[in-house]
């Protein structure tokens, strides 16, 4: 039987079957896969982690080696329906200029984002010390993160470069949606995922 880790089995629900997907930051291709096979996807990966392309080749995943901060207008206008990206805006030298390219290439982005502003992070950081979780994993001098960032500082950008919110899942640290859905999500949310919409498009039809 095919597993998925927890947080890409909620991305894979809000991805149509037959879908072109881009999945930028890949990692060893977990969710690609799962998608061409259990979904009848089809796409791209890209991942620079040498042991993750690796394992990502012997899964038989397209995959590609660029740089997401320079290479992405090698990809045409809405040459896939969807790009994802987990766990990966935040080490972008400039997000902002990646999701205004994302948005060009496809009609809908899904991104997880972890959460700064998780109320564990806050206790930490009044306790002189930088946060460290199963989302926030590195120490400060290790970390390849570059951008440290709220649920509602997050929030403005996507209307900045054009993309509307379809749809906000807060989850717990297990990747699983919160019980408590939307309620101080902020404060309580280990990160969330985004589902977003280009402006201009019309909202697709929702997942069965």
């Amino acid at each position: 039987m095919m597993t998925i880790r927890e947080d890409l089995r909620v991305v894979a629900s809000h991805i149509h079957a037959g879908s072109r997907v881009l999945d930028l930051g890949c990692g060893d291709g977990e969710l690609l896969n799962w998608l061409i096979r259990r979904r009848q996807c089809t796409g791209t990966g890209v991942e620079r982690d040498p042991d993750s392309v690796l394992v990502a080749i012997e899964r038989g995943v397209p995959l590609i080696e660029l740089d997401i901060d320079d290479d992405l207008d090698m990809f045409g206008p809405d040459s896939y329906d969807v790009v994802v990206l987990s766990r990966t805006l935040e080490a972008l030298f400039r997000p902002d200029l990646a999701l205004r390219q994302m948005r060009l290439i496809a009609p809908r982005i899904i991104l997880t984002m972890p959460n700064f502003g998780l109320w564990r992070h806050r206790l930490r950081l009044l306790s002189g010390h930088m946060p460290r979780s199963g989302d926030l994993p590195y120490t400060w001098y290790e970390t390849p993160n570059l951008h440290f960032t709220t649920l509602d500082d997050l929030e403005p950008l996507f209307g900045e470069v054009g993309l509307r919110i379809e749809k906000r899942i807060p989850l717990a640290a297990s990747g699983r949606p919160r019980t408590m859905g939307q309620f101080a999500a902020n404060l309580m949310a280990s990160s969330a995922i985004y589902v977003l919409q280009r402006n201009g498009d019309a909202e697709p039809p929702a997942e069965a």
